[in-house]
């Protein structure tokens, strides 16, 4: 099953949200209410899938061949 993270929503400015880790099924709904003390809460949506698009020319990124040999890193087409 894999971990959510999610954190409570401040009422105000001046309070910070508290970040928590959940172990739920895919299959649950997400949670509204912290499960120890019933502060609102929302899902925090963390790390993230690359896809590589197609440029004018019809290759990923718009370079001939594809992507870059270097892979999604900094500097190449995906990361910009």
């Amino acid at each position: 099953m894999p971990i959510y993270v999610y954190e409570t929503i401040p009422a105000g400015p001046e309070t910070a949200p508290e970040r928590f880790e959940v172990r739920q099924s895919m299959a649950d709904a997400p949670l509204t209410q912290h499960p120890e003390h019933g502060a609102p809460v929302r899902r925090v949506l963390s790390g993230g899938l690359v896809t590589f698009t197609h440029g004018q020319s019809g290759d990923a990124c718009g370079v001939p061949g594809g992507a870059p040999r270097g892979g999604c890193g900094s500097g190449n087409c995906c990361m910009n």
